[in-house]
């Protein structure tokens, strides 16, 4: 049993997952930190200096911290945004490798079976294909 959680600790799902939590808490820390002394100083500028930090709402004692939850919003609509992009690109990279992948074959026109693009003959028909030549094939 030992072994085999070892093995599955050493894959690289788990080892990615892993990396992509940490960095994911220190993006967290970055944003949290841009959105609380660049991004809401700015909009307190720009509201006539209203910190929304400092709005807070009491009701029956216990005390409602809007503020803190706008820069909660704030940072989560950053980092869900940041991450589209991040996913997006991967989302590309990996069309561009499938269509890499499908352009390795053809067709042979005369017996309809997949061969390799710089194939001259058929393997499967032996017919020799036109427009491709061979050092063999002269």
């Amino acid at each position: 049993m030992l072994k085999e959680f070892k093995e599955f600790i050493a894959r690289g799902n788990v080892m990615d997952m892993a990396i992509g939590l940490v960095m994911g808490s220190a993006f967290t820390a970055i944003v949290t930190s841009v959105v609380d002394n660049l991004l809401m100083p700015i909009i307190s500028g720009l509201t006539a200096g209203v910190n929304y930090e400092d709005i807070a709402v009491t009701i029956g004692g216990a005390t409602l911290k809007i503020g803190l939850v706008i820069n909660s919003i704030i940072s989560f609509l950053i980092i869900a945004l940041f991450m589209f992009f991040v996913v997006k690109a991967l989302n590309k990279m990996r069309k561009k490798d499938e269509v890499e992948e499908e352009v390795t074959t053809k067709t042979c026109p005369h017996c309809l079976s997949e061969i390799p693009l710089e194939a001259s003959r058929c393997p499967h028909c032996t017919s020799k294909l036109e427009g491709y030549t061979n050092t063999f094939d002269k």
